[in-house]
């Protein structure tokens, strides 16, 4: 059997399409699908380690206490030298009673549970998400506050 020439061979002969539309898919799966998933895994991966670092060092000071557990200011750099260094602990307070008050005088007795609250930051710098994962930038980074409390009386 012969092949006709012309046009109506070539319409039928669609070999080379798929090499064609290869670069445009490729681009288009690159832009709109990989890099934001990219930019979605580390944010979930960072703050998921935060969030471990955060719960060991909770962890830490239940098992071995400051000397004086009702005074966050007097600790000493020892119970924060037990904090991951990737996630240092910014912030940390004593929480007394169910009314998410800061322990004083007044509500520090024994009868008041007793909550450690501390935070550290997070810092991201998201390719493709910023304007999804950051509310406000510094540059290419943006960072968050994660806070975390441990029951301790």
């Amino acid at each position: 059997m012969r092949r006709k020439s012309g046009r109506r061979s070539l319409i039928a002969d669609q070999r080379g399409a798929v090499a064609f539309e290869m670069p445009f898919v490729y681009l288009f799966l690159m832009t709109v699908i990989f890099l934001p998933l990219a930019d979605l895994a580390v944010a979930g991966y960072q703050y998921i380690s935060a969030l471990s670092a955060l719960r060991a060092f909770g962890q830490s000071i239940l098992y071995s206490p400051p000397p004086d557990v009702t005074s966050a200011s007097g600790w000493s750099s020892a119970a924060l030298a037990k904090a991951d260094s990737r996630y240092p602990i910014t912030s940390i307070q004593l929480i007394c009673g169910d009314s998410n008050a800061v322990c004083a005088s007044g509500n520090s007795g024994a009868s008041f549970a007793k909550w450690y609250v501390y935070s550290t930051t997070i810092t991201l710098s998201p390719m493709v998400l910023s304007s999804v994962l950051c509310t406000s930038t510094t540059g290419n980074a943006c960072s968050f506050t994660l806070t975390y409390s441990e029951r301790f009386q």
